[in-house]
């Protein structure tokens, strides 16, 4: 949203607040609502609000996952994990529009509230998007726009909320219900799974799960607070799909797992070459551990510096760190045979070391992670056996 539209909405929702106030009622229908996922990346998991039904007056939406594109330095404070999200009112018919004309599901969930109830979510909600609290700070699992509305109904409720999973599957991990949400996005998954560590692989409560939208919307029918049904009834208010707006599934031959086994199958066919030579390809080797070494750039800023939920510690360090720059950097100077032998000895190490881990379920791995591991594994068990020889 532009600053212009950020105003108008601080503006707007000013005068819903105060033309609300004191009209809570037999009149008054409170929902939660989730809208299943996008096309793009940031809509995969879904979105949660809360719309407010006062007879005889504009629906209104408080929707908790308003970000400003155009705020200073937005990208730098995205990746470093400083991304601040506002809590909004608008128009019910506002929040409406973009989910109709993009073909997302939205699912609305009747609370099984009486008026004081009512009043006491209506203040919270009025409290929160005042232009003083509006803004927070974003955690994609902890504190994030299904998790905020959630928590204003817990607290509207005056009792423990009670929560459960409608399957008797065993205990998801915050990995796991990720990867089921970008499945037909395995390039978007790859980089989750680059960046996060084993912060975000351990088995979840029912409770933690409701970091997903998608999760939650299924978890909600049965939802409990002091022994009765939060909600009343469940009504889909859009005739699409679940998965109706999304786009297709990624062709097999440009996934990560293809792409890993295809540069791991070029990587094999040097090696055997250069094992018959004896000579290593150095351009290769340069290109390779070069990339490597980048990458473990990006993983040092995002372990040190960043401030993202699970990006530290992240047991890829191991394998990608800016360490591996010592290959393209040595590989054409003559005195620094000893210095790249201890590089290599200490690579397969660290890379056995990490594979003890993925096998020990610490951290998963991404299925593309395997060959492309291999391919440093197998560069410098060839340089060692050819360095020995």
């Amino acid at each position: 949203m532009t600053r212009i539209v950020r105003l108008l909405c601080l503006l707007l929702l000013c005068i819903l607040g105060t033309a609300s106030s004191g009209a809570v009622g037999s009149d008054t229908t409170v929902y939660f609502v989730n809208v299943y996922a996008g096309p793009e990346v940031y809509e995969l998991d879904g979105h949660s609000a809360i719309l407010v039904d006062i007879k005889g007056r504009e629906p209104v939406a408080y929707n908790y996952g308003v970000f400003d594109f155009n705020a200073p330095n937005f990208i730098y404070r995205f990746v470093k994990g400083e991304t601040d999200y506002m809590a909004v009112a608008v128009p019910w018919h506002w929040f409406m529009r973009e989910y109709v004309a993009r073909h997302r599901r939205v699912v609305a969930h009747e609370l099984n509230f009486d008026s004081a109830q009512k009043a006491r979510l209506l203040s919270l909600l009025e409290e929160n998007v005042k232009p003083e609290n509006a803004t927070y700070r974003y955690n994609y699992v902890k504190d994030n726009c299904a998790t905020r509305p959630l928590r204003a109904v817990e607290l509207a409720a005056g009792d423990s909320l009670v929560l459960s999973r409608p399957d008797s599957a065993p205990a998801p991990t915050f990995r796991s219900i990720m990867r089921k949400a970008h499945a037909d996005y395995p390039w978007y998954q790859f980089g989750i799974d680059l960046a996060l560590g084993p912060g975000i692989d351990y088995p979840l409560t029912d409770r933690e799960t409701t970091f997903s939208p998608l999760e939650l919307d299924a978890m909600l029918p049965t939802a409990t607070v002091a022994g009765r049904p939060l909600t009343v009834r469940s009504e889909v208010l859009t005739p699409f799909g679940a998965d109706d707006a999304k786009a297709g599934p990624t062709p097999w031959y440009l996934t990560p797992v293809f792409a890993g086994w295809a540069l791991f199958a070029v990587g094999l066919l040097l090696t055997v070459r250069d094992l018959r030579r004896r000579r290593l390809c150095r351009i290769f080797d340069a290109l390779w551990f070069g990339l490597e070494g980048l990458t473990g750039c990006v993983l040092t800023f995002l372990i040190f510096i960043s401030v993202h939920e699970a990006t530290s510690p992240n047991w890829l360090y191991l394998w990608l760190n800016p360490l591996c720059l010592l290959v393209p950097v040595c590989a054409w100077m003559k005195n620094s045979r000893r210095l790249l032998t201890a590089y290599h000895i200490a690579d397969i190490v660290l890379l056995a070391a990490l594979a003890v881990i993925w096998a020990a379920g610490v951290q998963s791995p991404n299925p593309a992670f395997i060959p492309l591991m291999l391919i440093p594994l197998m560069r410098s068990g060839a340089y060692l056996v050819l360095r020995r020889g």
